[in-house]
Order: structure tokens, then sequence, then C-alpha cells
């Protein structure tokens, strides 16, 4: 007798702190069938649950509704969370019975009177489907991990890398957790540790900073004995919601002290490494002047407006610095600017023109500074992505020349932690002396294998100088927000089998 799997998907990471709002429209949403011919040949969780799916011959899968952000971006309107809602839920009512659920999660999404819109989506998959089925859900570990999340799952999984390229593996790991539960083979229990600390930095990285050394240990608890899931939750910092902060989870098999003795154990061990965790930053002066005296290629990482991050994109504070300490050398940013794309389209390839470029949307943060250019190109913003190879969409979008300065301005932001825009408007980093590189980090080829890389302490709404964001919802103490004060982990259980 075939078994029914439910499947489903919501992907969107916000930051509070960009005036511009995320609209239904800024989604990429698939409904039934269509959710898997996107995930046809993307190395994606839907695809890495797919794929253990159905190597089990009595398993039908029930794709159902998918929404996926297609860059970051600011608070969702409450109407647009609420068409999500009401489409997710159709789809779910339209499935009919099912003998279980997995959905892919994000868990750092925020709506105008919605501060937890993936809690709120479980709760309305228990109330469509039901509280005796098994439901599994894969997060980011960028997620804010609620109790109410993990109130509607049976187990969870989280990503183990930063930069993110285990996704089909979470989502391969979540499907084998779901299938054991629809087996009755294990009787999972979560302990959650909550620690008031916001961290974004170089030594996130999990091959090459600290936090890997913290997250291998978790993968050896996953791995040993009764080993379910494991891993942290450090929040997206710039997603100002009441739980924003790290997580130290733990899921084991029918143990929940063990759960809860590991759990704050990895919890102490971050707690005392967060000081090292934090960005290191140079100001914008001498930033500017290192990349202008050094004949080296130089990347000046701009992660104060990176738009994967959530950030509107539509900063040139770097590049007029570089302009007023009188840089000759060749410099490529990204910026979004529509009125300047419509600008150079109805002038066309070569002409010259004064342009007023950057503030266009974070007008509080960004000044507007007058350029000459040259148009040197244009493109319909159509282009397939370097990392995934999946379709994404800078809307029009022109390269415009002024002096040393490449500028590739775009109608809407587009993800930019690897040289997909760059690319698809045939610029190359190597073939520049200076790029500003809109992303807290790339894989380590794409530019610091080669160039020298200095985080810039520069404005913006996702700036790793998180004290200057203006956090007003997350319970305070919590670091580096506030000065220095005690802590001790304490560990929550949160378990259907408890």
């Amino acid at each position: 007798m075939s078994r029914r799997i439910l499947m489903g998907e919501y992907l969107h990471e916000i930051c509070s702190f960009n005036p511009a709002p995320t609209r239904y429209e800024d989604f990429l949403v698939n409904r039934g069938q269509a959710m898997f011919d996107y995930h046809a040949k993307a190395g994606t969780e839907v695809a890495g649950a797919r794929d253990v799916f159905r190597q089990q011959a009595d398993i039908t899968l029930v794709p159902t509704f998918s929404a996926r952000g297609i860059t970051s971006g600011g608070t969702i309107p409450q109407a647009d969370f609420e068409r999500i809602e009401r489409e997710f839920r159709e789809d779910l009512i339209a499935a009919g019975l099912v003998d279980a659920a997995y959905f892919t999660l994000h868990g750092a999404t925020a709506a105008d009177r919605e501060v937890d819109p993936e809690g709120r989506l479980l709760a309305v998959a228990r109330e469509v489907l039901g509280e005796t089925i098994p439901i599994v859900a894969s997060f980011d570990l960028h997620g804010v991990l609620t109790d109410r999340m993990l109130e509607h799952l049976d187990a969870w999984t989280v990503y183990h890398t930063y930069p993110h390229v285990d996704f089909y593996e979470t989502g391969a790991r979540a499907a084998k957790l779901l299938l054991r539960l629809m087996d009755r083979q294990i009787r999972p229990v979560t302990a959650k540790v909550e620690i008031p600390a916001l961290v974004r930095g170089d030594e996130l990285i999990t091959a090459t900073g600290r936090f890997g050394k913290m997250v291998d240990a978790a993968k050896a608890i996953e791995q040993g004995p009764g080993g379910l899931s494991a891993g942290f939750f450090i929040g997206n910092p710039f997603t100002d919601v009441p739980d924003l902060r790290t997580y130290a989870v733990v899921c084991l098999d029918g143990e929940p002290e063990l759960a809860a003795s590991v759990a704050t154990e990895l919890a102490a061990t971050f707690w005392e490494q967060r000081s090292h965790l934090q960005a290191k930053l140079c100001d914008v002066a001498t930033s500017v002047e290192r990349a202008v005296a050094t004949d080296q290629p130089v990347a000046l990482v701009d992660a104060a407006d990176a738009t994967s991050s959530g950030a509107s994109g539509d900063s040139l504070e770097i590049v007029a610095a570089l302009r007023a300490a009188g840089c000759r050398r060749r410099v490529l940013t990204p910026i979004v600017d529509e009125p300047a794309v419509r600008a150079a389209f109805a002038a066309g390839v070569g002409a010259r023109l004064t342009l007023e470029l950057g503030g266009t949307i974070d007008s509080r943060r960004f000044k507007r500074h007058t350029f000459a250019v040259t148009v040197r190109s244009l493109s319909d913003g159509r282009f397939l992505s370097e990392s995934f190879g999946q379709e994404w969409n800078s809307g029009l979008t022109a390269v415009l020349e002024s002096g040393p300065f490449t500028i590739v301005a775009t109608s809407r932001p587009v993800h930019l932690f690897d040289r997909s825009l760059f690319y698809a408007n045939g610029r190359d980093p190597k073939r520049y002396d200076i790029t500003i590189v809109k992303s807290p980090h790339c894989q380590h080829h794409m530019y610091a294998e080669w160039c020298e890389m200095i985080s810039v302490d520069a404005p913006g709404s996702t700036s790793a100088n998180l004290p200057t964001l203006g956090h007003t919802q997350c319970r305070r103490p919590v670091f580096p927000l506030d000065p220095a004060f005690e802590w001790k982990p304490v560990a929550k259980f949160l378990s259907r089998y408890l």
C-alpha cells in the first residue's frame, strides 16, 4: 500500500532595517508539479529529500506550495504574507489525506503583524494535516528557531555549512528522519538552549573559522549513538524579532537529559567564543587608502549593503570615497538604481549623460552622487547563477562607465554572493584593480583566492557593526548590543514524544 508524503517550501530572509518591503511578487511561487519541475536539476533541500523518498517503492510524493524569495528584502506587508498563507493552506487542503509531511523553511522572515511566519505556516499545517502525522522541516542556520516552530515539528535538520553548500544534504537528512518516524523507529526529543548573542564575521566560515569547530562538535553528536540532528541557529541579525539570538539545538532518540547536557555544552562553547566571532571592520577612509595605495587586486567588502542579506543594494558610498581620494585604479561595483537604468535605456548604448546615482531606496543611509557616465551595455537582466545554474533576474540592467569606475546598475536587487551579475554583463572582476563585493562572504575561489579582502565599516542596513542598526524588537540583553552581562546556559525541552 502506497504511503503519501506531502512536500512544501517557504524560503526567505528579511532585513527589518531595509525600508523597501518584500512583496508577494518578490517570491518565486511554484504550486503542485511546478515545484518539482523547478527543483528537477537543482541541488536544493527539496531535491535532496525527494531523491531519498524516491528510493522507497511504496512512497508517493505530493508537491504542494513553494515560495522562494528571489532575493532578500524588507519586512513583508501583512496582506502579502496573508496571500502566501492562504495559498499554502489551499494547497495543503487540496493534497487530501497524507501520511507525513516535509517542509523546506528558512527561519528568518517577518511580516508587518507576524513575527514568526514559519511558525504560523507550521501551525496551519497542523490545522490542515492533523496532529498525528509526522512532520519534519529543514532550516537555514541563519534562522530564528522559535518554540512555536518546534511545537509543530517532530524533528528537524539545519545547515552545517557557511557559506551554505549543503542544501541537498540537509534535505536528505530530513527525509531520512521522516522515514524513520513513519516506521516508528525513533522518538525524537529536542533540547534547545537560547544564547543571547548575535554574531557576524569571518570566523563563522565553517571551513576555516572557529565556528566550524563548533559545528563539527554538533555533527559528531548527530552522527553518534542516538543522534538524530544537532547544530546551531545563529539567527539573522537583521531580522529584528523578539526571539532573535543564537540557539544550540540537539535532537536525540528518547534521551532528554543527554540532549540537554550536550546542547548546554555546545551553547557554553559558543558563548565563550562570541567576541572572537565578531567581524573585524576597517573604516571607509582607511579601507580606501589601502585599496588605492597597493598595486595588488583588492575586494572592498561592503557587507552593509548585501542584497542577499536583505539590504537595499543602492549604496555608492565606497565608490564616492574612492573618487574623492583621487583613485585612478579600475573599479567595478554593483548598484540597484532603477531611475538610472531607465535613463540609460532612454539614451542608448554609447550615450553620455550625467546621472544622480545611489540612495534611491535607502535615502536615510545613502547619499545621491553625481556622475558623468557613458552607457556601455544594456540587458534585460535575466541570467544564470554561477552558483546554482538557476535563472536570476536583476530587471533591466545597464553598465555605466565614469572614468576608472564601471558601475553595473540594476533595476531590482539580485543575489551578490557570487560573480553572476558581473559575468552576465561581460565584466570579470579579475580584470579590475578594485571590486566592491556586496556580500559578507563568497566562496573562497571567487575573490579571496586571488585578491586582498578588506571588510569595510560602511553604512547600510546589513552592517556587521550590529549596534549601529537600531534593534527595537529582540529581547535584551543580547551581545553585542548591550554592555557586558552574565549568562548561564539553560536547556528547554520541546518534543511531541515526552
